[in-house]
């Protein structure tokens, strides 16, 4: 029985980061509010400095789900996790994936600019659910135009 629970908990972990996927590719901010803790951590700056530009830490779900809604207004997305690592502790999880994320402006779709990050995530458990309450996004390889991140 411990096997099958543990099994479920690593998918229910995993789900955490297709929420978070689906809820920006989506525009859903519901499915992204769901994904995090109220009081999370996102850090892309070592993504952000590898691809040429400075991107704040940002404090707090509300905080992140705004940062987020509104740097991506104006592009569409598609995010891909694959290879997702877990190790469960208790009611804390960390979970190690990679994301591809493609990024086309919504009025041009010839240009894009794509990423291969590495997410090195730590989760907790909050009542069934399984949250995000830091990350770290590394960039792993990236090509196109990054201005297409700017609105460029």
């Amino acid at each position: 029985m411990k096997t099958i629970n543990e099994t479920a908990d690593k998918l229910a972990v995993i789900d955490a980061l297709y929420r978070f996927a689906a809820g920006i590719d989506q525009r859903d901010k519901n499915l992204l509010t769901s994904a995090f803790a109220a009081d999370a951590i996102s850090d892309f700056r070592p993504a952000g400095k590898k691809a040429g530009f400075e991107y704040p830490v940002l404090e707090g779900r509300e905080t992140i789900i705004s940062a987020l809604s509104g740097s991506l207004t104006n592009l569409d997305t598609t995010h891909s996790v694959s290879n997702p690592r877990v190790i469960i502790n208790g009611n804390k999880a960390t979970l190690d994936a990679l994301v591809e994320a493609q990024h086309v402006p919504s009025s041009d779709h010839s240009r894009h600019y794509l990423m291969k990050n590495r997410y090195e995530i730590e989760m907790v458990r909050q009542n069934e659910l399984w949250v995000i309450q830091h990350v770290i996004i590394d960039n792993v390889w990236r090509t196109g135009d990054p201005d297409v991140l700017s609105g460029i």
